[in-house]
């Protein structure tokens, strides 16, 4: 009730605000009998805000394009100023396509194909309004879908990676000679801003020393989770290698022209993410599955419905596109 109270105090808004006194008649598009949006009643939603042509942009079809809208940009539409640039938008959408009509441009066949997709689209959305939202699965679903999926939760150990990077391989070598098997964050940070090629990229008096020379976090070699393409492979093993934070790996490691003096500057340990941390990746997940599910059996029920053939002789002779 209160939803709806609100929607419908919000189009009174919108009518005082433009300014609208007009009256649309029954063969408006805006109106119809199906519910209008916004909360408005049938006669709301059918007066005129603006006529181009012969055609009406009615308040249905303004408070449907501010329904239709994510969240966050609806609230861009509050002020009478913003309202009035959306109707101008509206307008101008009108105008051309009352021209394009005019030239002919609907009967063009990537026109028909712009079309039929979207025809495609607003029958989905339609189908969809039967799904749940995210917030409204069952936590036993949730659950059962996270005792199912047990090993997309778990989360590898993850190292963070500090290098300095020289194109010497011999003052590389001395760098980590000087600085030992482990070394302090101050010390960590000296050696990088006196020594690495990249330190010129960095103003030292904004980058914290624990962050000196960062190129982020990796999982340990071979799995999927946890890769991250600013570490040579090599480095990934090297870090994976050391004992606690604040090693320093024993040897210089090269990739390409560039030589690399690696420190592991931080560590989180592998973990199962719970129930609860994982919860709004699951409803989304819930919900792409039984999406995917729907419009496959709409599929099957259309195909049954409609008369389907290919013809696979000629599908077989079509040439492959040049690359």
């Amino acid at each position: 009730m209160l939803k709806s109270f609100l929607t419908q105090r919000y189009a009174i808004v919108l009518v005082a605000a433009l300014g609208v006194a007009g009256c649309g008649d029954s063969k408006d598009k805006g109106a119809s009998s199906a519910a209008p949006p916004g909360g408005l009643t049938q006669e709301q939603a059918a007066r005129v805000l603006a006529k181009v042509g012969d055609r009406s942009i009615t308040l249905g079809d303004f408070a449907l394009a501010i329904e239709r809208m994510d969240p966050f940009d609806r609230l861009r539409y509050q002020t009478v100023e913003k309202r009035k640039e959306l109707l101008n938008e509206m307008v101008d959408l009108e105008l051309l396509a009352a021209e394009a009509e005019r030239r002919g441009l609907g009967k063009d066949a990537a026109t028909q194909e712009a079309i039929r997709q979207l025809l495609r689209d607003a029958l989905l959305e339609e189908v969809h309004k039967s799904l749940p939202a995210p917030a409204e699965i069952p936590m036993a679903e949730v659950q059962r879908y996270y005792d199912d999926h047990i090993a997309e939760f778990r989360e590898p150990e993850r190292r963070r990676v500090s290098v300095i990077v020289l194109e010497d391989e011999a003052k590389a070598k001395a760098v980590l000679e000087s600085l030992g098997a482990s070394t302090t964050t101050d010390a960590w940070g000296r050696a990088f801003f006196e020594n690495s090629i990249t330190a010129k990229n960095e103003k030292q008096g904004n980058l914290p020393l624990d962050l000196a020379g960062d190129l982020g976090v990796v999982g340990p070699p071979g799995q999927a989770k946890g890769e991250n393409g600013k570490v040579p492979a090599a480095a990934r093993e090297a870090v994976f290698k050391l004992g606690k934070v604040g090693d320093v790996f024993g040897e210089v490691i090269s990739d390409g022209k560039r030589f690399y003096v690696l420190r592991m500057s931080g560590q989180t340990k592998a973990h199962d993410r719970s129930v609860a941390e994982a919860d709004r990746s699951i409803r989304v997940a819930i919900l792409k599955q039984k999406m995917i599910e729907q419009e496959q059996e709409l599929e099957k029920e259309l195909r049954a419905k409609y008369k389907v053939e290919v013809d696979e002789a000629t599908l077989s002779k079509i040439a492959n596109p040049r690359p």
